[in-house]
Formats: structure tokens, C-alpha cells, sequence
């Protein structure tokens, strides 16, 4: 194993539950139908073909509401915030361990600009990580096999000798069909228990250290 390549949101970071609930009440909406209008176009968000303004008027559109600009700002600046201001500190510590042990440590994520921006001002520790692979910057966004592939090329690394972490299947499945070893995350306990399931706590760093 030379490298473990990390997806950010829910991996890295989890939503913040007040900036959630500033952008429901932001909408008016209830969470149910929330969800479902936060979701629909966020890949295209991702993949950059929206920017924070143009992904909120379609939001609204969708809604049958009406933003004002200075909604749409606001609504931008809480979704940046729901994904910026809840790190998961344990994981950070063990991708701080995993370099101190020599491995490659990887940033794939799917990720809007303005969330990217913020990430970038205000995250020195992003600087650590070996390569940092965001969809919006390449116009690819996983499950697309090509975003796994550029970034272990871009690392100079076989699939194989590579851990993928993601909270979602349908990234974790696609990993996997292109040689990755991958693990759907959902806390650092079961993560712990998964690598020690596979014999990988011989090659990498406990992630839960006594």
C-alpha cells in the first residue's frame, strides 16, 4: 500500500447541522423537499458547469420561489459553511500520520468552486496532502472511471497499491472496478475495523491509536 486517497464531505468534514438549518429556513422548505432540490442539479455543480448563483436560481426555479441576490449570497455563503466548519479532526490526525509514515495521501473529491474557494483560503493543512483532485477543475466528477484513473496517475501509483475512503457505494463500486482497494466510510471505528478485517492495520496506521 503507497497511498490512501480520501473523499472530503462526510469522509474529512461533516455537514454542519446550523448551517443546515440556516439554509432551510433561508428556503422555507422542509427537509424532505430540501433534500431532494439540494441534490438534483449538485452534480452539475461539481462538475462546474453551475456556479453558486447559477445552481441557487435553478434551486429557486425548481422551488417556484423567488431569490433575491442577496438571498442567493446568503444561501451561497451557509452552503460553504455547512461543508467547511465541521471537520472530522481524528480522520485529519490519521492522514497526518499516514504522511509522517511516508505514505501518499490524496484529496478525490467532488466539490462546487465556492466551497473550494473558502477550503483554500482558509485550510493550510490542505498543503500536506500529495495531490488534491477536484471535480470541478477537471469537468469529471465521480463515479466517472477517468477521475480515479488521472489520480493515481497523477501519483505515479498502480490501483492496487491504493486505499480509496468514500461515503457513498456507487463511488466505492466504481473504485473497486478499477482495482482500488476501497472502503465506504462511516465513522473512524468501523474504518478501524474494516482495515484491520483486510490485514491493512500491518501496512498503515491505526487510525484509532491507544
Amino acid at each position: 500500500m503507497r497511498a490512501v486517497i480520501f473523499d472530503y464531505g462526510e469522509v474529512l468534514c461533516t455537514a454542519d447541522p446550523a448551517a443546515r438549518r440556516q439554509l432551510l429556513a433561508l428556503t422555507d422548505l422542509d427537509d424532505v423537499t430540501f433534500d431532494r432540490l439540494y441534490w438534483r442539479d449538485r452534480h452539475d455543480y461539481d462538475l462546474g458547469i453551475l456556479n453558486g448563483h447559477s445552481y441557487w436560481a435553478k434551486f429557486a426555479h425548481d422551488a417556484n420561489l423567488n431569490f433575491t441576490p442577496e438571498k442567493i449570497e446568503a444561501l451561497i455563503e451557509s452552503d460553504v459553511l455547512m461543508w467547511t466548519s465541521n471537520l472530522i479532526e481524528p480522520m485529519l490526525d490519521w492522514a497526518a500520520a499516514l504522511q509522517d509514515a511516508g505514505l501518499f495521501t490524496v484529496i478525490l473529491s467532488n466539490m462546487g468552486p465556492d466551497v473550494l474557494r473558502t477550503m483554500r483560503q482558509e485550510f493550510s493543512w490542505l498543503a500536506h496532502f500529495n495531490h488534491l483532485t477536484w471535480s470541478c477543475e477537471l469537468g469529471i466528477a465521480k463515479p466517472d472511471p477517468a477521475i480515479y484513473t488521472l489520480t493515481c496517475e497523477a501519483l505515479g501509483v498502480r490501483p492496487d497499491e491504493a486505499l480509496f475512503l468514500d461515503d457513498r457505494e456507487i463511488n466505492i463500486r466504481a473504485a473497486e472496478q478499477l482495482g482500488l482497494h476501497a472502503i465506504q466510510f462511516s465513522n473512524i471505528a468501523q474504518l478501524r475495523l474494516d482495515l484491520a478485517d483486510r490485514g491493512l492495520l500491518t501496512e498503515l496506521p491505526d487510525p484509532v491509536p491507544a
